[in-house]
């Protein structure tokens, strides 16, 4: 089926949501197709309320060499748990559960809001040289055989929070269509599968800001969560349960990094750093 629209439960917090996720009986109503792994779209319901989401069951993950350890399912829940812990709340609801295919990762469906015709949109391919005002260059693209054009994306804060995010987590996975600007003006991301892997893995569209200094707010951020992954920590504790011990300490490290250089991340050069399909 074509992927359904986003729908949030209404008028519960962010608590309930995750009862609601974690507790309540799922429906798969459909599979959403194109996707490498089995994506299974859902209702779920507890106590009288209801919402849509997203159930990927670990048996239907395709194994990957570079990433052995634990599950897929495992790393998405480990991607919200430290979005919720750099308080941006950049990933939906997620909870790792029991389903009708058995163990997987289940996530808030979020309603995308539909752009307008004087939405410029997050990403762009433009023919000029230099990005416009308001836009970051991100990288040339092939748009047709000796034809080029350059890809942009917006210089928006709530972009430059996933970049922080995406490398902190090493998200080796960061396309276009894993944005998703809600109506409330918010910016999740979602699919977060391959992220945490002891190596650089870094591949993203978000390159806009590669090299410039972080922003305040992030510098702030980034000493928290330096905290907050000490040893022994409430979120250490959770990260226990879904990666590995050397996967916790490269993401110890890459904060530690990230504020050392007080500098955004830049491709290192070792691995693509661009997502292929970047839709």
């Amino acid at each position: 089926m074509p992927a359904p629209e986003r729908i949030p439960s209404r008028g519960l917090t962010d608590a309930g949501r995750m009862t609601l996720l974690g507790k309540g009986e799922l429906t798969v109503l459909g599979q959403v197709r194109g996707a490498s792994n089995a994506v299974l779209y859902c209702s779920v319901a507890y106590e009288g309320e209801e919402a849509h989401c997203v159930y990927k069951p670990v048996a239907g993950e395709q194994p990957l060499w570079d990433f052995p350890d634990g599950t897929l399912a495992q790393r998405e829940v480990a991607a919200y748990e430290v979005s919720e812990a750099t308080g941006w709340g950049l990933v939906p609801p997620t909870v790792l559960r029991d389903g009708p295919y058995g163990q997987g990762m289940c996530q808030l469906w979020i309603e995308a809001a539909p752009q307008g015709e004087d939405d410029p949109g997050l990403l762009a391919l433009v023919e000029d040289e230099e990005p416009g005002d308001g836009w970051k260059a991100v990288a040339l693209a092939e748009v047709a055989e000796g034809k080029t054009a350059l890809l942009v994306h917006a210089d928006d804060p709530r972009l430059r929070r996933l970049a922080v995010l995406d490398a902190v987590i090493n998200n080796g996975d960061r396309k276009g269509g894993h944005l998703l600007p809600a109506p409330d003006g918010r910016l999740y991301g979602i699919d977060h599968g391959v992220t945490f892997n002891a190596e650089d893995k870094l591949r993203t569209l978000l390159w806009g800001w590669a090299g410039e200094p972080l922003p305040a707010e992030a510098v702030e951020v980034l000493d928290r969560l330096a905290g907050e992954l000490e040893p022994g920590a409430a979120l250490v504790t959770r990260l226990e349960e879904l990666i590995t011990a050397a996967e916790i300490e490269a993401l110890r490290a890459r904060v530690a990094g990230l504020r050392s250089t007080g500098l955004h991340r830049e491709p290192s050069g070792g691995w693509p750093a661009i997502p292929w399909p970047p839709v």
